[in-house]
């Protein structure tokens, strides 16, 4: 099989099953080998497997108990930032999906997802920079209680963006640069058509300005990088355990 690809939880299962099965098998011909007695060497298979089943548990739970080696993963705030259609949810939800998969605490906070909820909430400056502060500040706060916080909002302005790492302890910001052009030839919900057309006011990268980071931990333009390639290189500058 070439290329990247993902093992599935059915897929590992079968795997453990499998060799545990093969080993089995493998004590049941030996002690088949030295005494050619098929009825014990059947039984000694049989408790084999049943008694490393039992020690294999008693052996995990015990070393659940011993601190030694374990190191706690320090959390951290992931931000994304970006134009409108740039795929900052897309990769967002991947590094997310990613995070929850190898059992660590994560939240989510997606931009257009809280304005749903809070509607009210509108697009000038001090509107943006008002709603940006918010969910940093709860952002903040999910880290400081040991949970991981994966944000994906344009947040067009440094000084937002500034006191959002102000309030983390481990800020990781990443730039989604796909240009204008791309994002307003994707433009699947049709926003820069309407911004375009007037019909939308305060449009970030039509009326508005986006004001590019200068000092993101990392960088990733959506026509050069796939998503699984992004989501690699962004959980590569987090404090993960080894």
């Amino acid at each position: 099989m070439t290329g990247p690809y993902r093992e599935s939880h059915a897929r590992a299962i079968g795997k453990a099953i499998s060799w545990r099965v093969l080993g089995t098998l493998a004590t049941t011909f030996l002690v088949w080998l030295f005494t050619r007695q098929v009825a014990l060497a059947a039984t000694v298979g049989a408790l084999e497997a049943i008694m490393k089943g039992v020690l294999y548990y008693a052996h995990e739970r015990g070393w659940n108990h011993v601190r030694f080696g374990r190191h706690e993963a320090e959390p951290a705030v992931v931000w994304f930032t970006g134009l409108s259609g740039s795929g900052k949810s897309t990769i967002a939800e991947e590094v997310f999906a990613q995070l929850k998969r190898r059992g660590y605490k994560a939240e989510r906070l997606d931009g257009d997802t809280i304005r749903s909820i809070f509607p009210q909430t509108g697009f000038t400056r001090d509107e943006r920079d008002a709603h940006i502060r918010r969910v940093g500040y709860l952002a903040s706060k999910l880290e400081q209680n040991g949970v991981f916080v994966v944000a994906s909002l344009v947040s067009p302005y440094q000084d937002s963006r500034d006191f959002v790492r102000s309030l983390c302890r481990n800020f990781i910001e990443v730039y989604i640069s796909t240009s204008l052009d791309e994002c307003e030839r994707r433009d699947v919900k049709g926003l820069y058509a309407r911004a375009r057309r007037g019909e939308i006011k305060n449009f970030t990268g039509i009326d508005d300005p986006y004001e590019s980071p200068t000092d993101a931990e990392v960088v990733i333009d959506t026509t050069q990088v796939s998503v699984d390639a992004a989501a690699v290189k962004i959980l590569s500058h987090m404090p993960l355990r080894s």
